[in-house]
């Protein structure tokens, strides 16, 4: 939100860029690294203290922008980089203790349900990014810079939303309890008498560091298979997130409004998709989410290719879009809890942060920002399009790889 307002303060697209990169780095390499302090940390501590940190973070992204000139611009650049770098660090601090916090609280017959509403929090939090850097601007920029509204936006862009996160943050340390057994309660598998096949009481053991990463991790090969798949399916969330308004401005003539209309399409419908897949996976597949994964990937594919040969066509442009916003975030939410479910609940956070890396530094930094942006501009659009297909066939290869041994895990 705030790029097209710093194009007045003389910072190009391609130096904010590099800004931006830095956030996706960050995250990517936190929530793996990260996750694995998680699995040894109180989720009711360390959640809070990684969004407090990333609205720090945050406010002082405004100190670059008001107090250095245009003589300082090269400073200014490095600076923003730093702390968009630290704001996805702390950002990846989120996921892992929200990870640990389902695994130990929802058992595994119940926890694709769940988790698919909670994973519903960042299409919420995507939505309302628009409106609070509006209002902010309007309720609280004058209190900063007077008449001087051209610089209105840092408030609502920055200020604004790391002051409602850290509010956030104090409400989730009143509310999160760690584990059930912080609290003088049972496990969950015996609350709900709900116990996977490979269930045993050391799973409740506290683990140390090398035992996560050598033992539960990195000789796990069923959580390679599906972090691989994951790059290839945040290829094609992003892939398509990022694209579509400048395929159908550039490519088809569609004005911005038309796209901006498509845009929103996709991203609504990825709510109803996310708790329809959590609910699948739970219900019909029976904590099956190899098999849901496959068959909303497989319609992915198909709703691409027909977004791609009839993109002459707005209606069923936007019918496509929606269908693939419906269908795709359901994997991204799954493959996060399949990772759950392949390890041990005190390597929880270590697994998901491993398939959140190839998703966010390979699936998206490098397949869907730098690929794809090359292939569309050197080979044409064609080209990118059988590229976000082949990505999907190649999400449902990997996935396939760890059906047999998860149907095995809930007889």
């Amino acid at each position: 939100m705030a790029i097209p307002e710093l194009a007045q303060f003389g910072f190009e697209k391609g130096e904010l860029s590099i800004v931006l990169s830095m956030n996706a780095v960050a995250y990517a390499l936190s929530k793996f690294l990260m996750g694995s302090v998680s699995d040894r940390s109180n989720a009711r501590v360390f959640l809070p203290l990684g969004l407090v940190l990333a609205a720090v973070s945050m406010m002082f992204m405004i100190v670059p922008v008001q107090f250095f000139g245009p003589e300082q611009k090269s400073l200014a650049i490095i600076v923003m980089a730093v702390l968009n770098f630290l704001v996805g660090w702390f950002n990846g601090m989120g996921w892992p203790p929200c990870g640990r916090v389902m695994t130990h609280w929802f058992s595994v017959t119940e926890r694709g349900t769940m988790m698919s509403i909670w994973n519903c929090a960042h299409n919420v939090g995507g939505a309302l990014v628009g409106p609070m850097a509006v209002y902010g601007a309007l309720w609280f920029g004058s209190w900063f810079y007077g008449a001087d509204a051209s610089r209105y936006f840092l408030i609502g862009t920055y200020v604004f939303p790391a002051a409602v996160a850290i509010l956030v943050a104090l409400v989730a340390y009143c509310l999160i309890r760690d584990t059930p057994q912080s609290c003088g309660l049972p496990t969950i598998e015996k609350y709900r008498n709900d116990y996977p096949k490979n269930y045993s009481e050391k799973q409740e053991e506290v683990l140390t560091a090398k035992e996560i990463f050598f033992k539960h991790v990195f000789n796990n090969k069923m959580l390679w298979y599906i972090a691989i798949a994951n790059a290839f399916v945040y290829m094609v969330r992003y892939g398509c997130l990022d694209w579509a308004p400048t395929f159908l401005k550039e490519a088809q003539g569609y004005d911005i409004k038309q796209a901006g209309w498509a845009y929103f399409a996709y991203e609504f419908a990825a709510i109803p998709g996310t708790l329809v897949c959590g609910w699948l996976s739970d219900k019909v597949f029976k904590g099956g989410r190899a098999m849901t994964t496959i068959i909303f990937m497989a319609i992915v594919a198909l709703f691409i290719f027909l977004y791609w040969q009839f993109s002459d066509n707005y209606i069923v442009v936007t019918l496509s879009l929606i269908a693939i916003g419906f269908f795709i975030y359901g994997p991204v939410m799954l493959i996060g809890v399949q990772a759950l479910d392949l390890a041990p609940k005190n390597a929880a956070g270590t697994a998901a942060g491993l398939t959140g890396f190839f998703g966010y530094f390979f699936g998206t930094a490098i397949l869907a920002n730098v690929v794809l942006g090359y292939v569309a501009e050197m080979a044409g659009w064609d080209w990118t399009f059988i590229l976000l297909i082949m990505a999907c066939a190649l999400s449902i290869v990997f996935t396939s790889f760890t059906y047999k041994e998860e149907k095995a895990a809930r007889k």
